[in-house]
């Protein structure tokens, strides 16, 4: 089994609780969708800088959530303040997640309100990044022990954890 579908069947369950966790923000309107970016900005510093120690060419997105932010007049939350360095396996499972919400977010960009910014959402792949980023950890995972791979998925399970939280601190308001 390759790296990619290990992970997507090991965290299905923890992706589903992060999408139903993010799923009651109303993306047009403007008080919902600046909860959901503050919550994505409570999560996405330390995300990105886990995977950043294994793709040092990770397209930081932090700085497009903030513009967003701040066009909405909101100001970002405090991010979460975890120790970043979570280990070499556990790096490649935080950029199977950030990378895949990158993917997402060009999905849910098509919903977002036509009167609210989008840089955040609308970051998505470049042509062929999204498969050479899933090789790349394919490769790092080839030829590790049951061990590593462990790691690797508790490090996508932590990083969906982390987007869980934030979501939870975010609640979408009531409408």
């Amino acid at each position: 089994m390759s790296a990619i579908a290990l992970l997507r069947s090991r965290t299905a369950a923890a992706h589903e609780m992060v999408d139903a966790a993010f799923g009651s923000h109303d993306l047009t309107d403007a008080g919902s969708y600046a909860a959901f970016l503050r919550a994505h900005a409570r999560a996405l510093p330390l995300a990105e800088a886990r995977a950043a120690a294994v793709w040092p060419a990770l397209r930081r997105r932090m700085p497009l959530l903030a513009a967003d932010l701040a066009m909405l007049d909101t100001a970002p939350p405090l991010p979460a303040s975890e120790a970043a360095d979570v280990g070499t396996p556990a790096a490649w499972g935080a950029l199977y997640v950030v990378e895949g919400s990158r993917l997402g977010g060009g999905m849910l960009a098509k919903m977002v309100g036509a009167d609210l910014p989008q840089a955040y959402l609308g970051a998505t792949h470049l042509p062929g990044e999204w498969r050479l980023i899933r090789q790349a950890i394919d490769a790092a995972a080839a030829h590790q022990d049951e061990v590593w791979h462990a790691a690797m998925v508790d490090g996508a399970l932590d990083t969906f954890a982390l987007y869980d939280a934030a979501a939870r601190a975010e609640r979408a308001p009531a409408s």
